[in-house]
């Protein structure tokens, strides 16, 4: 199935082309709308919304076949709106962790330079979720060269596994290992493959939420190879690695607080007594700061210095400029202060007057405005580390629905994998109380599913031969077995997964309005810094102008630091559809949560998709006059040796009437229908429409 995806050229959004709530054409081309809003201002104003390459469209082919080897591929084009399929493999997007971003200028730098790469033709990069999504062509670029782009701007990626796998090639001689090498490179989520012709090992480090090891053994075979030992080292799943290398990055950054902190504390108390303790009063206390403050800036705070030191090898400039230019300016000057003292001794013409150091010239050093200023912004990067790590708990928590094994018939027999090795076609066994690990059809047995996590319904749904199951629903009662259809990313979880993903790395329009603002932001602050030192160099006393000059430049740099304008409006946006998603609410990106203000109706397509999510008793209704709790006492009896879900409302409504329950004698639940019993020496039938009917029981219009 093919579906066109374009960009609404007014809010950005991704849509697809065929349920577009309007479309506009301007200079020969179709544009495409999510919303009658966007296509009034678009129609008032079409010039506004207009760049170089018009509307960008995505066609993706779903479960497409790449040669013989049944590897499925995601394919994207971009350009003007075409109703044609691409051509196989025209088209990747992949994921990649980032890790050394401070502020949204970091994240902007990083998508120009990601934009410019050839065969790129969609790059995005999320501060607040710390991820690149990159659409390109495999046969231009690579995950390899796309990493390589985010190291030489002067930042990491993370979270990619480890595969080794020992080949047989005599049905496939070569002298060289470049094939291979370049067509495991071309592969989606393959960020480094080298073979070694010696050992005949295949090395490949991969992203785990781009590939699996499956699918690299099976292009591996697909290329002539036969495949015998496979090692897998570091191979959890996505979210599991991403999340551990949040936690590195927390503990590093909390480290180095810590350290900090206790370092700067004297430091700050020497500067703060201006010789008020006496035991402080020695001729090397500019030293002792300076031993201090040392560790403190080259250790704790070299981050600030390398972003620093990236930016403007590439001639820009973001938060790390400016802590770098601040802490480094009042600690350049304290060091000199500190080993040339006679060459600043006229700087302000003040002496000491401490014991044991009359006459000596007083020479201000801000060692403290370096070492405390570190602390405190490693205060906030540590504590915005949390934050993020905490924000992708809803993705995490989505991802724990799924079942982590699978038990699969393989040569007759029946084996446990894990779900990651499902592959379509195979025969999956599900027993009563057992997640469904993937999608699929049933191909023998019965039973009824719980489905509330996909639909919101309460009541389990009743499946045979030939019905849908999908992956991380429940099976509550029968066991059967079905055929998979979809795996891996396919499946309908991943989907939601997906989606979420999605909105969670979306902009909203006011997002993108931050990232322009903080793009200038730091070299206006910059400027206005130098003019702050100059002012205060001129306006100043002569004996105080240094000092006031220095520190008052030192402030602006620090306290002008954007991270609140790039952080705010993303971070909103992953708590926001994080916490929906959690509730069964999917959201689909940021612009909806900015325009969710203006609701003032909640349409729902149907009841019963709001529920609590499971069913309770609420009255009881009998055809005769006999007496309510000896009835309900009669049937909960009964009720409560059955497995189905209104079989344990009925019992929760009898317990909560404090009625005592009776002996069940001859149970018999039968499946899909009900359940017979004798309580207290009556013949009990409990069940639907289809048991009445089938037992020719006389409902005299009970069921209205």
């Amino acid at each position: 199935m093919i579906t066109t995806k374009v960009t609404d050229p007014v809010c950005g959004m991704m849509i697809d082309a065929e349920t577009a709530a309007g479309t506009s054409e301007f200079k020969g081309k179709a544009f495409y709308f999510c919303s009658p809003i966007c296509k009034e201002k678009f129609d008032a104003a079409p010039q506004d919304f207009i760049k170089p390459e018009g509307n960008k469209t995505e066609t993706k082919t779903e479960n497409k076949t790449n040669g013989a080897n049944g590897l499925t591929t995601e394919q994207a084009t971009d350009g003007t709106h075409n109703n044609h399929t691409l051509p196989n493999g025209a088209g990747e997007r992949v994921d990649l962790p980032i890790t050394g971003m401070t502020c949204a200028a970091c994240a902007n730098r990083i998508e120009r330079q990601l934009a410019k790469q050839p065969g790129v033709s969609r790059a995005g990069v999320n501060f607040a979720t710390s991820r690149a999504t990159v659409e390109y062509n495999p046969n231009e670029t690579g995950v390899k060269n796309l990493i390589q782009t985010v190291k030489d701007v002067g930042y990491g990626t993370a979270g990619t596994a480890r595969a080794d796998f020992i080949v047989d090639d005599s049905a496939r001689p070569s002298g060289s290992s470049q094939p291979l090498e370049n067509h495991l490179n071309k592969l989606r989520g393959v960020a480094n493959a080298s073979f070694n012709l010696a050992t005949r090992q295949v090395r490949v480090e991969y992203l785990p939420g781009s590939t699996d090891v499956r699918t690299i053994q099976m292009a591996i075979e697909d290329f002539g190879y036969r495949v015998g030992e496979v090692q897998v080292g570091g191979g959890e799943a996505a979210e599991d690695s991403e999340a551990k290398w949040r936690e590195v990055e927390y503990k590093d950054l909390r480290r180095k607080f810590w350290l900090a902190a206790v370092l700067s504390l004297p430091v700050l108390v020497i500067a703060m007594s201006h010789g008020s303790i006496e035991f402080l009063n020695f001729p090397g206390v500019n030293w002792l700061q300076f031993a201090l403050t040392v560790p403190v800036v080259f250790y704790c705070g070299a981050q600030f210095y390398r972003g620093a030191w990236a930016a403007f090898r590439h001639r820009a400039a973001d938060m790390n400029t400016l802590i770098a230019t601040g802490t480094g300016a009042a600690f350049v000057y304290s060091v000199l202060a500190t080993i040339f003292p006679s060459n600043f001794a006229n700087a302000n013409g003040q002496t000491m007057n401490m014991p044991g150091m009359e006459g000596m010239p007083n020479i201000p050093v801000y060692f403290e405005a370096a070492s405390v200023i570190i602390a405190l912004i490693l205060l906030g990067r540590m504590l915005e580390a949390k934050a993020k790590g905490q924000t992708g708990e809803a993705i995490r928590r989505l991802l724990g629905l799924q079942a982590k094994t699978a038990k699969v018939v393989r040569d007759g027999r029946e084996v446990d994998i894990p779900v990651e090795e499902v592959v379509p076609e195979d025969v999956v066994i599900v027993r009563p109380g057992e997640k469904i690990p993937v999608d699929g059809m049933v191909a023998e047995g019965s039973s009824a599913v719980d489905e509330s996590m996909l639909t919101g319904e309460s009541l389990p749904v009743e499946k045979k031969a030939g019905d849908e199951v999908f992956g991380a629903t429940i099976n509550k009662t029968g066991s059967f077995r079905f055929k998979a259809t979809k795996v891996g990313k396919d499946t309908v979880l991943q989907q939601i997964v997906k989606m979420v993903q999605d909105a969670q790395g979306s902009k909203a329009p006011i997002a993108r309005l931050a990232d322009v603002i903080s793009g200038i932001f730091t070299p206006i602050v910059i400027c206005v810094a130098i003019a702050t030192f100059v002012i205060w160099f001129v306006a100043a006393s002569p004996e105080a102008r240094f000092t006031m000059a220095l520190v008052n430049f030192v402030s602006v740099l620090i306290i002008a630091c954007p991270c609140a304008l790039g952080l705010a409006t993303p971070t909103a946006i992953m708590v926001g559809t994080g916490k929906g998603a959690e509730n069964g609410v999917l959201i689909k990106g940021g612009e909806a949560l900015e325009t969710a203000h203006k609701l003032s109706a909640i349409v729902l397509d149907k009841t019963g998709t709001i529920t609590k999510g499971e069913p309770s008793l609420t009255n009881v209704v009998t055809a005769s006059d006999a007496d309510e709790n000896d009835f309900l006492k009669t049937v909960a009896s009964a009720e409560k040796l059955s497995e189905h879900p209104l079989a344990a409302a009925i019992v929760r409504g009898a317990e909560s009437r404090n009625l005592q329950f009776e002996t069940v004698e001859n149970f018999n639940a039968l499946e899909g229908r009900g359940i017979e019993a004798s309580v207290g020496g009556k013949g009990l039938l409990l069940g639907n429409l289809r048991l009445m009917n089938e037992r020719s029981i006389l409902l005299n219009g009970v069921q209205d």
